[in-house]
């Protein structure tokens, strides 16, 4: 392309010095405000938007100021010159908006004319402030120059500038006026180390990234080749919710989050008040990858004026992080950095009302259709209890929104169903942590409320130990674990069966001429310091034996969970008897017998037999063994 002094005489080029924050500006574009120098396109195109968004407007009281000429942005590559073309048909500037808006940082054409639209009462919806932005573009190159026409005037002007102490302003040459009826053209002599930006899939990359929804068409001219649009100019949050099909959402949902499932969940709004900005979030249907990556990071889309910022925002807290989407902000400043994002206070608003609407989604999604709930909470409820733990202000909400696998048969239940079918006189909401349904259903800790038709949820993942370890409530009722502290489930009555089986135990109790507390002090004093406690048990009706955690600190599963990860031994447990058991009745026949020896074997395998049942390896399986062969052989077993 020809420059200005080569088809302008010299008296007609003037020179001007850019203000004086202008060079640190360039500095601090190219080494501090933008790690990335794609953003130049990006910048570039929303300047462009910007110029078209104001014509547009201008045209509403003068419609002869964008006459036959559409509204469009085109990208021009030259491999041969070197250079990228960026081509608008926007308003244009004249040659005193040439200088304000390319020489002057502090003043934006773009500012002054919202203030215009704000006195009018109208709203304008524009992107960016011309003349900042335009700065990144000497990332990538080292001379620049930019034609442009305002529209409806008959002159057009050259700026160029290699970026160093100020630029050259002329009226532009025929040739360069022929070429911009209207709007403005920029030019970029590429440094070698940015000349793939002249390659199309490069440029394609970027405007998918984070101009493809930017409302005017933007165009690709490579070569000799036709010019093709290249970005959908469509963004589906600004549209309406009753324009939108469910294949729309659908089609939506795949193209913004790279998927191919359906969305089981769909939230589409607009925020209007203090703040605007458009939302359209969905809950996938299936796991997306890396949902359980150690930084937990989400990645809903923060988008300014239909300007992609950033998918790391942080807009909706970890639990929530399997939630794909926009959210496209009216008032953010387009160049907001990371730092920025996590201070700003009107980002912060959006946050906490964006996770106040999609935990309220979700709420309304499981009352409205239980079945589609369901399979959501299959696939990311493991995830959602991680907010019981973290999220005081929305953890009574959680809770209602979680799914347990339960002893009552019949699929996944919640704590309201499951507070609507308390047992007379029962208070609490019993679980029950630890691996696997099959494991926990056979676990002796659930004998007792099991005679008594208490219901217990059974919660196996490794998320379940830390929630519970948070004290809870539901409706007024506790959670309780029937692996921590006392439980006593006496005033809830036996079943039928469980109560007749009890009587008659009862009368079989004469056998011992030991009582529970002289058996419970010499299984104490046997063990030593492998307990911190042995104490008779409610919670048991079949097995002789459990261990349990106190009722300060962590859980029995907390507590492996953290003792593997100090690989220390982490607090003692408390050894819970089952009086009525013939191997504890063995216990204090033993000691009446002065059998020392027996004694001590006993209460080793009544402990060593409750850690198997927990899922643990005694810690000498060995003498474990011989142990146990040791009672086998002498048989102390009592006869039936």
């Amino acid at each position: 392309m020809s420059t200005e002094t080569d088809t302008v005489a010299p008296e007609n080029v003037a020179t001007h010095p850019f203000q004086a924050e202008v060079a640190e500006l360039l500095n601090l574009m190219v080494h501090a405000v933008y790690s990335e120098t794609d953003i130049f396109l990006r910048e570039l195109i929303s300047n462009a938007s910007d110029a078209c968004d104001k014509l547009r407007y201008a045209a509403i009281s003068n419609p002869d100021l964008i006459g036959d000429q559409p509204l469009a942005i085109r990208i021009t590559p030259d491999s041969e010159a070197g250079t990228l073309t960026l081509a608008d048909s926007g308003i244009g500037m004249d040659r005193q908006e040439l200088i304000d808006n390319l020489g002057t940082v502090a003043r934006s054409g773009t500012k002054a004319f919202i203030s215009q639209l704000a006195e009018a009462k109208d709203g304008a919806g524009l992107i960016g402030k011309f003349g900042v932005g335009f700065y990144a573009a000497f990332m990538v190159a080292d001379r620049i120059e930019v034609v442009s026409r305002r529209a409806g005037a008959d002159e057009a002007f050259v700026w160029t500038s290699t970026g160093g102490a100020g630029f050259e302003i002329a009226p532009a040459s025929a040739e360069q006026a022929a070429d911009v009826p209207r709007g403005t053209k920029i030019t970029l002599h590429l440094k070698e180390d940015a000349k793939r930006y002249l390659q199309t899939h490069e440029i394609e990359r970027i405007v998918r990234t984070y101009s493809e929804h930017i409302l005017f068409p933007i165009e690709l001219k490579d070569k000799d080749a036709e010019p093709r649009q290249i970005n959908s100019a469509s963004a589906p949050w600004q549209r309406s919710k009753s324009d939108m099909t469910p294949e729309d959402y659908k089609e939506a949902y795949q193209g913004i989050a790279g998927a191919f499932d359906e969305p089981a969940m769909t939230l589409h709004y607009k925020a209007e008040g203090r703040q605007s900005y458009a939302v359209l979030l969905f809950a996938p249907s299936s796991q997306p990858f890396g949902l359980f990556d150690p930084d937990r990071k989400g990645k809903v889309k923060l988008y300014v004026r239909r300007v992609f910022i950033t998918d790391e925002a942080e807009l909706l807290p970890p639990y929530l992080r399997f939630v794909r989407g926009v959210v496209d902000s009216e008032d953010l400043p387009l160049n907001i950095s990371r730092e920025m994002l996590q201070n700003n206070p009107q980002v912060a608003q959006i946050r906490k009302a964006l996770t106040g609407r999609v935990v309220g989604e979700l709420e309304s999604l499981a009352d409205k259709n239980t079945e589609a709930y369901g399979k959501l909470w299959d696939a990311f409820g493991t995830v959602l209890k991680e907010g019981i733990y973290e999220d005081y202000e929305r953890r009574d909400a959680l809770l209602g929104l979680a799914r347990f696998t339960t002893t009552v048969d019949g699929g996944p239940r919640s704590l309201k169903q499951y507070v609507a079918d308390l047992k007379s006189n029962q208070t609490e909401i019993y679980y029950l942590v630890g691996e696997g349904v099959e494991r926990l259903k056979s676990n002796p800790k659930l004998e007792s409320a099991r005679a008594r038709g208490i219901e217990v949820l059974l919660l196996t993942d490794p998320v379940d130990a830390f929630w519970t370890a948070t004290p809870l409530e539901f409706d007024g009722k506790k959670l309780k674990s029937l692996s921590q502290g006392d439980v006593d489930f006496s005033l809830v009555p036996l079943l039928e069966a469980d109560a007749k089986a009890a009587e008659a135990d009862a009368k079989t109790d004469g056998d011992t001429k030991v009582d529970d507390a002289d058996v419970v002090a010499i299984a104490k004093l046997a063990l030593g310091d492998r307990v911190s406690d042995v104490r008779a048990s409610q919670r048991l009706t079949d097995s002789a034996a459990c261990l349990v955690a106190g009722g300060q600190g962590p859980d029995r599963e907390l507590e492996r969970l953290l003792s593997r990860q100090s690989r220390g031994a982490g607090t003692k447990p408390i050894l819970e008897l089952n009086m009525r058991h013939p191997l504890v009745k063995a216990l204090g026949r033993a000691k009446l017998a002065a059998q020392d020896d027996d004694v001590s074997d006993l209460s080793a395998l009544l402990f060593e037999q409750a850690q198997i049942l927990d899922g643990e390896v005694p810690e000498d399986p060995a003498a474990f063994a011989k142990r146990l062969n040791r009672l086998l052989v002498r048989g102390l077993t009592p006869a039936a």
